[in-house]
């Protein structure tokens, strides 16, 4: 009787067991490097609100922002790795990670407005492109806008010519290095999470990013001038690591899938709002001059910048770049 009873306790403590098992929550840990008042930052958390809803809580997002999970050059390994779930870097950081069809999106005066981006992340070229993150053990999900970037530094950027001798940051990117080389800077690639101090303490003389970046992260306290270029774009892509993706239940995928596609509608919707207020909260500090190119400046800086596309061919491939070209011509914008 006592083995009985002994075998049945046990017996009921393992299906107790099991199913609190169960009961647990599928853990996706969502990493990013910016502010939660940012595009970005705000994308992730409407997801995370989405996703837990949609799942009845059976999926449970942990947002980490402003790189306090991981910073820039470890986010990517930490995905591939299984240490984080889900990451939404920006374009940029795939060229080093060996994709360098990604660093399409970095060149100067590639995207003349949002509706030929839209063309492109929404069509078969961002499909295409996603497929080639799969090797590398990674799923793409969405492509999230953070707008048209902006130069800042100490000292006025109206021409080409003011570049010369500049320390610049930028991303870790050969179109970007290219970029900064073709005004006469110097480029200084830094993780953002460092770009503050660096500026502050004259490691670097200015940078480039889109007006909610420059804002949340207080950069114009250290730079007295900001350029409106629009010379160049930022976006993100919504990455998960794909062996963790694809051994979710399909149920929950198909859930995830729909929370995803509704918060990057969400996001891509408030991106140029966020950086209109970003920009007006800068000028209205009175510490920073935010200029705006006159139409002479603007060819001026298309003239320099543009041959860095021809630049780039072999780097990135040829063919992709006169396919983004091709959008913007079907829509009479080159």
């Amino acid at each position: 009787m006592k083995l009985k009873s002994l075998l049945f306790a046990l017996s009921a403590a393992a299906i107790v067991s099991s199913s609190a098992f169960a009961q647990q929550p599928i853990i996706i840990k969502f990493s990013h490097v910016v502010a939660n008042d940012t595009p970005k930052g705000k994308g992730a958390e409407r997801f995370k609100e989405l996703a837990e809803k949609a799942t009845h809580g059976r999926v449970k997002v942990e947002v980490y922002p402003n790189s306090t999970l991981y910073k820039d050059k470890e986010e990517l390994e930490a995905l591939q790795l299984g240490a984080v779930q889900m990451l939404a870097p920006s374009l940029a950081k795939f060229g080093p990670l060996g994709v360098k069809e990604f660093e399409v999106f970095d060149l100067p005066y590639i995207f003349p407005s949002k509706e030929v981006l839209y063309r492109v992340t929404e069509g078969p070229i961002g499909k295409e492109l996603f497929k080639k993150l799969e090797p590398k053990g990674i799923t793409g999900l969405a492509y999230w806008d953070n707008g048209f970037k902006v130069m800042s530094a100490n000292r006025p950027l109206h021409n080409p010519s003011d570049f010369r001798g500049l320390k610049m940051r930028i991303q870790s990117s050969k179109v970007l290095d290219a970029q900064m080389r073709a005004l006469g800077a110097n480029p200084q690639v830094l993780a953002f999470s460092e770009v503050y101090q660096a500026l502050q303490t004259g490691v670097v003389d200015g940078t480039e990013n889109p007006p909610s970046n420059l804002y949340t992260q207080k950069m114009h306290e250290v730079q007295k001038h900001v350029t409106v270029s629009n010379h160049g774009y930022l976006g993100y892509a919504v990455i998960v690591n794909k062996k963790f993706w694809d051994g979710l239940p399909s149920d929950i995928r198909t859930q995830l899938e729909g929370a995803m596609k509704d918060a990057t509608k969400y996001a891509n919707a408030i991106a140029q709002q966020e950086n209109d207020a970003a920009l007006a909260a800068v000028e209205k500090t009175g510490k920073t001059t935010v200029y705006r190119l006159t139409d002479k400046e603007k060819a001026e800086w298309r003239k320099v910048l543009l041959p860095v596309q021809k630049q780039m061919e072999m780097r990135i491939d040829k063919n992709l770049i006169e396919a983004v070209n091709k959008e913007a011509a079907a829509l009479g914008q080159r």
